[in-house]
């Protein structure tokens, strides 16, 4: 028996192919990612047939506004069955405050995105005047003192998390891996070691949803994770 440490990111706009992988996906061994990609094309009706299906849903939306648009975007979802939802931690402790009061209410988690893993020193320096580590050590420390229920981050900021964070904090990881590869993310690792630095979730895209055999993929990561 499983835990769904894993969250599948399906990111498409055509219904079709969304159906297709989730066709091939088991809600007992993983979570369902929906960004903005799929949100924006399929709206609150794909939530609702995802949640249908026994998946628990991740809404990736990496919300980022004045305060009072957060709130009431959240308040939005109250029909909607989800079980965490993304802020940018950025966004600021008002914007934060007024989505963990939102969340309360039609009882979803807020996970605080730090830094995006495609980007990289050069441009945190650029964008922040900070360095990386530096950038996402103060967005961590706000998470913190907003009580937010997790975090996003690269695997390879889990462990300066786990120092900052309270131990019941969510910690969730993109950019995983089975192999090297090239493309847009910049701060990578595999299941296994992403777990074992203390990550709660993981999110896998591509090395799943473009596999050969999306089933067997699935099986793999989950394997990776508890052999």
């Amino acid at each position: 028996m499983t835990d769904q440490r894993i969250i599948v990111a399906i990111d498409t706009y055509d219904l079709t192919l969304a159906n297709a992988i989730l066709d091939q996906l088991d809600p007992t061994l993983c979570r369902v990612k929906i960004g903005s990609v799929v949100f924006s094309a399929l709206g609150k009706s794909f939530l609702r047939e995802v949640s249908e299906r026994g998946f628990k849903i991740f809404l990736d939306l990496k919300l980022h506004d004045i305060p009072n648009t957060v709130h009431e975007t959240i308040l939005g979802f109250h029909d909607s069955s989800i079980d965490m939802l993304t802020v940018h931690l950025s966004g600021g402790e008002d914007m934060l405050r007024k989505a963990m009061l939102a969340a309360q209410t039609i009882k979803t988690k807020v996970i605080g995105v730090s830094i995006l893993t495609s980007l990289e020193e050069s441009d945190t320096l650029a964008l922040f005047n900070n360095n990386l580590n530096d950038q996402i050590l103060n967005l961590f420390k706000l998470a913190k003192k907003t009580n937010l229920d997790g975090i996003v981050c690269s695997p390879m900021e889990v462990e300066m998390a786990n120092t900052i964070l309270d131990t019941h904090s969510i910690k969730i990881t993109p950019g995983i891996r089975d192999i090297s590869v090239e493309d847009d993310q910049a701060r990578s690792m595999s299941a296994k070691d992403a777990i074992k630095k203390g990550a709660t979730f993981l999110v896998i895209g591509r090395p799943i949803t473009q596999a050969e055999n999306i089933s067997i993929a699935l099986q793999s990561f989950s394997d990776s994770i508890h052999e």
